[in-house]
């Protein structure tokens, strides 16, 4: 890797390459595109997220590119006294920058910044069929724990 990573809130003039980001996604299976007509809805999705207080998303830049992302959630639950906690989701790294540790530093700066918080976890879900993520997020300290079900409803 070249530069130093910088892990930063997302901006608007992000969206072009996070887009490019997740339509490259061969395996995600979420129909994300690069086509125009699609714009207004990602664009929405960004404003909903941007506006939302307990939601940020964020990017890795490396040498002024979008290298990577990741969106935060934190909930809180009754369960475990009140806990919150923090939701890691739509993590990518581009491809051409896979194996450089730029998902790494991604996680750790969500792992340090859940601590900052004093949360009392963080958690995430991965497609089944990713067995390197999967692989990555165990070298990382997670344990899988539980089984996770959806039900699409578009």
């Amino acid at each position: 890797m070249t530069g130093k990573l910088i892990i930063r809130e997302a901006r608007q003039d992000d969206l072009a390459a996070l887009i490019a980001l997740f339509a490259a996604d061969d395996i995600g299976g979420h129909g994300d595109t690069t086509d125009e007509s699609a714009y207004a809805d990602y664009l929405k999705a960004f404003c909903a997220i941007a506006a939302a207080p307990d939601q940020t998303l964020y990017v890795g830049e490396l040498s002024g590119e979008v290298a990577g992302t990741f969106q935060i959630s934190i909930a809180t639950t009754l369960t475990g006294r009140g806990a919150s906690f923090m939701i890691i989701e739509a993590v990518q790294t581009r491809g051409d920058l896979r194996g450089q540790g730029i998902g790494g530093q991604m996680i750790e700066f969500c792992i340090a910044e859940a601590k900052s918080r004093g949360l009392v976890r963080v958690q995430l879900i991965s497609n089944g069929k990713r067995k390197d993520a999967h692989r990555f997020y165990e070298r990382l300290g997670f344990e899988p724990s539980h089984l996770g079900f959806k039900m699409a409803l578009k």
